[in-house]
């Protein structure tokens, strides 16, 4: 069963961590496992690879608790965009074809509900994110939440927009640091 953590219990675990507490480091992997393994199904659709993505992941997690800043991100998302990064590099990698799944297949993923404290404080964060990304143009607002939202490289996007490549970073970089600028306090 996995531990439930709260934001703050979390980011000190993962300080713990970056300190060599590997029991702090067990921890974090209890609580966020589940959705982690998520992201990486998500993105990656073979059940098998995004298991290996996700042992990747967690090395990294391992090698960079130390790095991790609270007062940057959330300790979640920073764990979720190691784990949507490694999932993208396995891409690009070559080798992997993306394909559709019977959703049956997603019956025996794990179902960690967060409690209701949690719901409400995703539900702000959600809220906040979804207002800011409406004041970004159109064009960096798609790019980003195609990007992010559905584990799409950057390269496709551009061929799917015809644009270069350079033009499809300018648009998410300038969009991302309008997002950053939003939703800072």
């Amino acid at each position: 069963m996995a531990a439930v953590m709260d934001r703050t219990e979390l980011a000190l675990a993962l300080e713990r961590a970056g300190q060599g507490d590997r029991a702090a480091f067990r921890r974090v992997y209890d609580a966020t496992s589940a959705k982690l393994f998520g992201v990486c199904l998500r993105i990656l659709h073979d059940r098998q690879l995004a298991e290996d993505v996700l042992q990747d992941a967690y090395v990294t997690i391992w090698r960079k608790a130390s790095a991790f800043d609270a007062s940057r991100a959330s300790p979640i998302t920073w764990l979720a965009t190691i784990a949507r990064n490694r999932s993208i590099d396995r891409l690009r990698s070559g080798g992997v074809m993306r394909t559709s799944r019977p959703i049956d297949e997603a019956l025996g993923l794990a179902d960690d509900a967060p409690g209701a404290e949690a719901v409400v404080e995703s539900a702000d964060d959600s809220r906040r994110l979804h207002g800011c990304l409406e004041t970004l143009e159109d064009k960096a607002r798609a790019a980003i939440r195609t990007a992010f939202f559905d584990g799409e490289t950057y390269e496709t996007l551009a061929q799917r927009e015809g644009v270069p490549l350079g033009t499809m970073k300018s648009w998410i970089r300038r969009g991302l640091a309008r997002l950053k600028a939003c939703l800072e306090p």
